[in-house]
């Protein structure tokens, strides 16, 4: 084990542990004897909505009524009996801010007890920060399962009454129909049978509504015709308790709206038919919104209102496609607890390694189209790291969300300042004719986590290549020259605030460098998700449109250097089929939840991971012949040295070809002096000096962590009150 993987490994472990005790502590007051209260919505210092779902759990039964009291009012009505003399209560009337619960323990002959509450607005914000502005609502352009829209907006919070619409599923279809009379069945209503064998009604209760300034959506099945109203004490009976937290897409023209589609389609047969229930919103939607804090928050707040609404599910799954694999990601790490286990395709770590990556890649296309003209393809290519010249440049693109600057002239492809046409031109930035205009960049819309520097009032960037050899592997491999490998390095440049080509080396600022691993902005992979089963499912193109298959092995990677293991990790590749991949997950929850031993979350993942839960890549169909499942251990390799990676080899990328490592999550790396030994090449004396004067200050040391590397911080808060375990917390001001 190396010294990254030792610090990391050490620091991580206690992390882990600190995380969960903070989960259960977050979730519990305080205890009299054996009797304890806690909330089972959410945390009690996260409440949102003025109502949040309570269990008390008392040392013995009584029949004796429960007494209860919110700041002295009675609220014992709220509580119903629950199994194991357990009550279970849907407090509701929270005041805004701070109050608290108090239980008495007379009926037990203990003392009370008593658990602070704080409770804040549906429209929040709660752990995300000051509100983003400008931000444009679309509710006028939302549509409904009936076909309308939802309307005008009642404020700027995109405010709006929550409705309650039906629809089903006719016989012989395969999309649903709006269901015009609720108090009586369709004659062509088909009906559907639940994985726990019950067979209903194909009819699905859908509500939309107004959450953290964007739209919500659960769907369930549920017949309005004889099921009693749902409620936390009386679930639609055809539920089978399992809930899945749905995502979007993309992340190009994802700021300062609040989007008027899912992404994604909460009303998905399959699922609903066996049972599940899905949640939904479009700031879910990573093309509405990339800022993956504030999804986190709004998951959180998303599956509150669902369990007030619903009750308290078995487990929550979460799945997503390309932006929407690195929002389940991202939420399930930062927000431990939220998810139990997650299916991904498409995968990427997160947004900003898609945009550091690119970053990298079109410096390089700068360098390419001036001085670096005379290199041949081969070299270009062989210096990106990527499979060909197409794949570069279309990694080299994805820096586009990074660039606020309108129309600037570039590579082809290239498209600077990507917009939403709901967002009007003249809220936009332009550093000519609108300088303090809202910028389109994927610093911008999390500024609240990097901070604001104050100089400029855009937000503080992490992107840093103090140090960085580009081509070191190239050299080593006898592609490009010394004297190339030296002009590349003198000329490569860095980026400034507005992504112009600069002379001189980007340096990203140490606050935004820290708190963008604090946050999860950028994937740690040490919090929630060291304990819960990851699935990568696959999907990937190494020819072009940048979802390379890199990035499914950074995830792993990221894995394996935070937790020193990564056997909570399943990769196939190839052509998956969806289904199969689905059981392997709901099999594998099912076992862990249903698993009462007192082994570490850990260890039951890895224990009950199912049989047919093994690596293995998918070779594909070919004429009449099935396609062929290949068991075995997946790595990032073009070599050949197993089959599945005959068939799917692997292809790198800037910063690896540069000596970095697979999991590209060493923003910004410490530095070392110039090492002749680190070369298969012989420099001449004046090459040599050279060499180190343009790496004066010295060149990365990648054995070490990167520069302000540290674990997410789970749970973190960038609200008002500042959260003493972040960094440099007054940079979020607005």
């Amino acid at each position: 084990m190396g010294l990254h993987q030792r610090y990391v490994r050490g620091v991580v472990a206690g992390v882990i542990g600190c995380t969960l005790l903070a989960w259960a502590e977050s979730r519990l007051s305080s205890q009299s004897g054996s009797l304890v209260v806690r909330t089972v919505s959410t945390h009690a210092d996260r409440v949102s909505g003025g109502d949040v779902l309570v269990e008390v759990v008392p040392p013995a039964a009584t029949s004796e009524r429960l007494t209860a009291t919110l700041d002295g009012r009675d609220v014992s009505s709220a509580f119903k009996d629950g199994p194991n003399a357990t009550r279970l209560g849907l407090v509701t009337g929270l005041p805004m801010g701070g109050s608290t619960l108090t239980v008495s323990g007379r009926p037990w002959g203990v003392a009370d007890v008593s658990m602070s509450l704080t409770n804040y607005p549906s429209e929040g914000p709660i752990v995300s920060g000051p509100r983003v502005t400008p931000f444009v609502c679309q509710t006028d352009t939302f549509k409904l399962p009936d076909g309308s829209t939802i309307g005008a907006t009642a404020d700027a919070n995109c405010s709006f009454p929550t409705r309650v619409d039906y629809v089903y599923m006719p016989v012989g279809g395969k999309e649903f129909k709006p269901m015009p009379d609720t108090t009586r069945l369709p004659s062509d209503v088909a009906a559907t049978t639940t994985m726990t064998g019950m067979t209903v009604p194909f009819v699905v209760r859908v509500e939309t509504g107004a959450m953290n300034r964007g739209i919500y959506q659960n769907t369930i099945l549920h017949n309005p015709t004889k099921d009693p109203a749902p409620t936390p004490f009386s679930p639609p009976p055809a539920w089978n308790k399992r809930l899945i937290a749905i995502h979007g897409a993309g992340c190009p023209s994802g700021w300062y709206r609040q989007g008027g589609v899912m992404g994604v389609n909460p009303l998905e047969p399959t699922r609903l038919g066996e049972g599940y229930a899905y949640f939904i919103n479009t700031l879910n939607h990573p093309t509405n919104s990339c800022n993956p804090f504030l999804a986190g928050e709004t998951t959180m707040m998303g599956k509150e209102h669902f369990i007030e609404t619903f009750g308290v599910p078995l487990f929550t799954l979460s799945m997503g496609g390309s932006g929407g694999a690195y929002t389940s990601l991202q939420v399930a790490d930062a927000f431990p607890g939220l998810i139990d286990g997650l299916v991904i395709t498409a995968t990427f770590p997160d947004a900003l390694s898609i945009a550091v990556a690119g970053l990298d890649a079109h410096l390089l296309s700068h360098y390419y189209e001036g001085p670096g003209a005379s290199l041949a393809e081969a070299q270009k290519v062989a210096v990106s790291g990527y499979k060909g010249y197409k794949a570069f440049v279309d990694a080299a693109n994805q820096s586009q969300r990074t660039d606020p600057v309108p129309d600037r002239p570039d590579i082809e492809g290239y498209k600077s300042a990507v917009w939403h046409d709901s967002v009007p031109a003249r809220l936009r930035y332009n550093p000519e004719t609108n300088p303090k205009g809202a910028r389109p960049t994927v610093f911008d819309a999390s500024r609240n986590i990097y901070g604001v520097d104050p100089s400029t009032g855009f937000a503080r960037r992490p992107f840093d290549n103090v140090g960085v050899q580009y081509g070191l592997k190239a050299l080593n491999a006898g592609v490009i020259t010394p004297a190339q490998f030296l002009d590349l390095n003198e000329r490569i440049g860095g980026m400034d605030q507005d992504s112009n080509y600069v002379a001189a080396r980007s340096s990203g600022d140490i606050g935004a460098l820290k708190r963008a691993y604090q946050s999860g902005v950028t994937l740690g992979a040490n919090g929630g998700l060291a304990s819960i089963p990851v699935f990568d499912a696959g999907r990937y193109n190494d020819e072009s449109g940048y979802h390379y298959q890199w990035f499914h092995f950074a995830v792993r990677e990221r894995l394996m250097k935070q937790n020193g293991r990564a056997d909570n990790h399943l990769m196939w590749r190839g052509v998956v089929p969806p289904e199969q991949s689905w059981s392997v997950l709901e099999r594998w929850v099912t076992a862990i939840k249903n698993d009462g031993s007192d082994l570490p979350a850990y260890e039951k993942v890895v224990k009950n991971r199912p049989a047919d839960g093994v690596d293995g890549c998918w070779q594909e169909a070919k004429g009449d012949q099935p396609a062929v499942f290949l068991a075995e251990p997946q790595t990032f390799s073009r070599e050949g040295d197993s089959e599945c990676n005959r068939i799917y080899p692997s292809f790198s990328f800037v910063r690896q070809v540069a000596g970095g490592p697979l999991d590209g999550n060493v923003l910004k790396c410490q530095l070392k002096p110039v090492d002749p030994a680190d070369y298969s090449v012989s420099f001449s004396a004046s090459d040599m000096q050279r060499l180190n004067r343009i790496f004066s200050d010295g060149v990365c040391d990648w054995s070490k962590p990167g520069i302000s590397q540290v674990p997410v911080v789970p749970w973190a808060s960038f609200g008002p009150a500042s959260d003493p375990r972040l960094a440099d917390s007054t940079n979020n001001n607005q």
